[in-house]
């Protein structure tokens, strides 16, 4: 399963935004990630509308979560993002597999889109409050080069 970039680029403005006790800038959160500023602008817009960040409009305006980051469900925000979860062409409209009546793999697509949304759907992922104990940073955005609380990890 393969989350899309703006589901990643949501992930990213979140764990930004958790990460600092003041108002983040599209600006700044592109310029760190190395990701696109425009899109980045949909993604900010959208998970505003979906209440996840608070939009603040001005020349020293910027965006801040919404709400505790204890309360931001990823399971939530994953929904808000990803248009569907078609891992196999048998579960999206106009099927035309010829083995779908007898094959198995749906049942057990089914079953693992099932469990990581379940393991979604408890984690609430954006509270910096506790360093990742591993070498690596345990965000699942960060860059994988990036060491826990360094430039290139949001949670520093």
């Amino acid at each position: 399963m393969r989350l899309t970039k703006f589901s990643d680029y949501a992930l990213r403005a979140l764990v930004f935004a958790a990460s600092t006790n003041r108002l983040a800038t599209i600006e700044e959160t592109a310029d760190i990630y190395a990701i696109s500023r425009a899109h980045l602008k949909k993604v900010v817009m959208i998970l505003t509308h979906a209440g996840f960040l608070k939009g603040v409009r001005g020349r020293l305006g910027g965006y801040t979560l919404a709400r505790p980051p204890e309360e931001i469900n990823l399971g939530a925000v994953l929904r808000a993002t990803e248009a569907d979860f078609q891992l196999v062409e048998c579960f999206g409209p106009g099927n035309e597999c010829r083995i779908s009546r007898t094959c198995r793999l749906a049942g057990i697509a089914n079953e693992a889109l099932a469990a990581f949304m379940r393991t979604c759907w408890f984690a609430t992922t954006f509270s910096s409050d506790r360093p990742p104990k591993s070498s690596r940073c345990a965000v699942p955005t960060c860059r994988p080069q990036a060491k826990p609380h360094s430039r290139a990890c949001p949670a520093a």
